[in-house]
C-alpha cells in the first residue's frame, strides 16, 4: 500500500473531510481526536458531508440497532458521491474495528474500511484514499491479546502520550474526558473487550492536562468517561489514583461540573462514593449498569448482584446525598429469562426509584458467551416485555420526577431558546432536562439556580431564584 509522506502532504493543497460520530461518548472523543491530526496535517474540517471530499463515519458496533443506524448512515454518505464534492466514504469505529474485511466486502459502498490502529496515521490513509489508492480492510482480531493479563504489567506496554492533538467539533459547554480505554469484565452479552482491548487506565498527568485544554475552549462540565470507570486505578496497583484525581481536576479554573460514566455495581467502593458525594464540584450522579436484578439471570450474565443488594448500594448513596442522580440500564429477554426473574426486575425497579432507566430487548451478538446459551426467548415474549417495562418504567421515572419538586437545582443553559438545561442529576442526552420558566433569557453555557415547580414526563420545569 503506497502512503504519502509527511513532506509530500505540506506541498498538497488543503483537503475537505467531515466527521460522523455515531454511538457513546467514548466515539466522540476519538472523533475529537482524528480531528485533531487532521486539523495538524492541514485538512479542513466541515460539519456537512456534502461538502466534503471525504465523510468519516465513526460506527457504532454494540447492538444490532447501532449497527443498522451505522450503516445508513454510511449509506447516506455515499449517496452524496454523485454531487460534485463528495469523493470518498470511509468507516471507522467500533463496527469498523469488529468486522474489517466481513464489513467490507458487505458494503462495498465505503471506499475503505480502517481500524483503531490507523487512527495515528488518519491523514496519510485519507490522502492514500483521495489519490485513488486503496487500503485493505484489517482482519479483525481479539484486542485483549495484545497487552499483558495482568493488569499491574500493561502500562509499561504502554507508549508515552504524544502531545495533545484533539479539536473540538461541537461548541457546547459540555465534553467527554476519556479516562481509559477497554474492559476486563466478561459480560457473557457484551462484545466490547474483544474489539477495544483489556483495561488500561491513562495517566492523571494526562488526563489533567487534558482537562486543562477543554477548560480553555470554553467547557465548564467534565464528562469522565471509559468502558468501566470503577476500574480506573487497577493498572497502577492503586484503586484510590481516580478518588486522588477528582481534587485536582476540580482545582481547574473554568470547570464547574464533573460527571463520572458508567459505573460497575459490582466494583463500587465507599471510598468513592463518598469523593463522587463530597469532593467539590463533582456531582452526586451514579450511571450504575445493573442489566438485571434477578441474581441467576446475572450469573447467566456473567455479573454479580442481587435486587437486595442493588438496593443497599442504593441507600448507602442516598444516605450521603438524598438527592444524587442515580440512573440505569437493564437488557429484558435475556436467555432463559423466567417469568418469575422478570417480574423480580420489575420489582427492583419499582422500589430503586431511579431518575433514568433505559431498556433494552435481548439480542444475540456475534462472539459472545451468550450466544450459545440454551432456552432462548422468543422474539414476541422479549417484545412484549420490553414493552410492558418500558410504560411501567415511564410512570417509575414520572413518580421520581414529582418527588424533586420544591428541590432546589443548579441547571447548566445547553438551549437559549427553549430554556432547556440539566440540573446536576441529569447526564447529557441519555438523561431528562430541567426548563427554565417565566420570561427568561439565559444564554447557552450559563448556570441558573432554581427551584423545581412541576414536571412534564421525566423533565422537571423550574423557575429561577
Amino acid at each position: 500500500m503506497a502512503q504519502m509522506s509527511a513532506e509530500d502532504l505540506l506541498t498538497k493543497p488543503s483537503r475537505t473531510v467531515a466527521l460522523v460520530t455515531l454511538g457513546c461518548a467514548r466515539n466522540e472523543v476519538d472523533s475529537e481526536e482524528m480531528a485533531g491530526r487532521l486539523s495538524a496535517d492541514g485538512w479542513t474540517l466541515v460539519s456537512d458531508p456534502a461538502h466534503a471530499e471525504i465523510a468519516i463515519i465513526n460506527t457504532c458496533g454494540f447492538i444490532e440497532s447501532a449497527k443498522k443506524d451505522s450503516v445508513d448512515a454510511l449509506l447516506e454518505a455515499h449517496s452524496l458521491k454523485g454531487n460534485g464534492t463528495t469523493k470518498a466514504v470511509v468507516a471507522v469505529g467500533c463496527m469498523a474495528e469488529r468486522y474489517g474485511k466481513e464489513l467490507a466486502q458487505a458494503l462495498p459502498e465505503a471506499d475503505a474500511i480502517l481500524g483503531f490502529d490507523d487512527y495515528e496515521e488518519i491523514s496519510l490513509r485519507l490522502q492514500t484514499i483521495i489519490g485513488g489508492g486503496s487500503i485493505a480492510a484489517h482482519t479483525p482480531k481479539d484486542r485483549r491479546t495484545l497487552l499483558p493479563i495482568a493488569p499491574a504489567d500493561r502500562q509499561s506496554n504502554i507508549a508515552k502520550a504524544p502531545p495533545l492533538l484533539r479539536k473540538r467539533l461541537e461548541n457546547g459547554p459540555v465534553a467527554p474526558l476519556k479516562i481509559a480505554s477497554g474492559c476486563d469484565r466478561r459480560c457473557s452479552f457484551c462484545a466490547i473487550p474483544m474489539f477495544r482491548g483489556s483495561f488500561v487506565s491513562r495517566r492523571p498527568n494526562e488526563i489533567i492536562d487534558e482537562a486543562k485544554w477543554l477548560a480553555d475552549q470554553g467547557v465548564s462540565e467534565l464528562f469522565l468517561v471509559s468502558e468501566n470507570t470503577t476500574s480506573y486505578g487497577k493498572d497502577f496497583r492503586d484503586m484510590q489514583v481516580l478518588e486522588n484525581m477528582l481534587p485536582e481536576i476540580a482545582k481547574i479554573q473554568g470547570v464547574e461540573r464533573i460527571r463520572l460514566s458508567y459505573l460497575q455495581p459490582a466494583e463500587m467502593r465507599p471510598s468513592l462514593i463518598q469523593a463522587i458525594t463530597s469532593v467539590p464540584k463533582v456531582v452526586p450522579y451514579f450511571d450504575l449498569s445493573f442489566q438485571h436484578a434477578s441474581p441467576t439471570v446475572l450469573r447467566r450474565m456473567r455479573r454479580f448482584g442481587d435486587t437486595e443488594s442493588f438496593l443497599h448500594l442504593i441507600s448507602q448513596i442516598r444516605a450521603l446525598s438524598p438527592e444524587a442522580g442515580i440512573r440505569s440500564n437493564v437488557i429484558v429477554g435475556f436467555p432463559g429469562e423466567t417469568q418469575a426473574e422478570f417480574d423480580e426486575l420489575v420489582d427492583f425497579l419499582s422500589r430503586a426509584r431511579l431518575d433514568a432507566i433505559g431498556v433494552f430487548g435481548y439480542s444475540d451478538e456475534d462472539k459472545t458467551e451468550a450466544l450459545t446459551l440454551e432456552n432462548k426467548i422468543d422474539q414476541d415474549v422479549i417484545n412484549s416485555r420490553v414493552e410492558l417495562l418500558s410504560k411501567l418504567v415511564d410512570e417509575f421515572l414520572m413518580q421520581r420526577a414529582e418527588e424533586r419538586i420544591g428541590e432546589r437545582v443548579r441547571v447548566l443553559i445547553e438551549d437559549a431558546e427553549t430554556q432547556e438545561g440539566r440540573a446536576e442529576h441529569q447526564g447529557p442526552e441519555v438523561d431528562g432536562s430541567t426548563f427554565i420558566s417565566g420570561r427568561t433569557n439565559y444564554k447557552v453555557g450559563e448556570y441558573v439556580e432554581a427551584i423545581v415547580t412541576e414536571v412534564s414526563g421525566v423533565d422537571l420545569i423550574a423557575i429561577p431564584l
